[in-house]
């Protein structure tokens, strides 16, 4: 992905314990996208929510449910992520897949380092500690 500009941004909603061969379909999209060379996927945990079957998930202390939304988010070019819907085809049967159309004005290092220098103590040649262009 290219440090700044346009992109799409993929996010897949599902249930918390929906699996895919006895894994959480939500780790089985990230690892996807991994092996897909995506630039990167995150997992958000919803504290409460509905979907198809109208029946509300919450996390509240007297609530018995347990199987709270899960939203997975990726964002790479078009390209890319268009590419790879084929791949959630066979996974998300009872979720919902959206694309949106986004800008992206900074990209990480990825290292976790806030010192603005890719992590490594060394200057960047001017990149800022934004990540290099695939």
């Amino acid at each position: 992905m290219t440090p700044t500009g346009s992109a799409l941004r993929l996010t897949v909603y599902v249930g918390e314990n929906d699996t895919w061969h006895h894994k959480p379909v939500y780790a089985e999209i990230v690892h996807r996208a991994h092996r897909a060379g995506l630039a990167g996927a995150s997992v958000f945990r919803g504290v409460e929510g509905y979907g198809a079957s109208s029946l509300i998930h919450t996390a509240r202390l007297l609530s018995l449910s347990e199987d709270l939304p899960v939203a997975v988010v990726v964002v790479d070019t078009e390209e890319r992520v268009r590419g790879f819907l084929p791949r959630l085809e066979e996974l998300v049967a009872d979720g919902l897949v959206t694309l949106d159309r986004c800008e992206v004005v900074r990209v990480g290092a990825g290292t976790g380092d806030t010192s603005g220098n890719g992590g490594d103590g060394a200057d960047t040649a001017g990149t800022g500690g934004e990540a290099e262009a695939r």
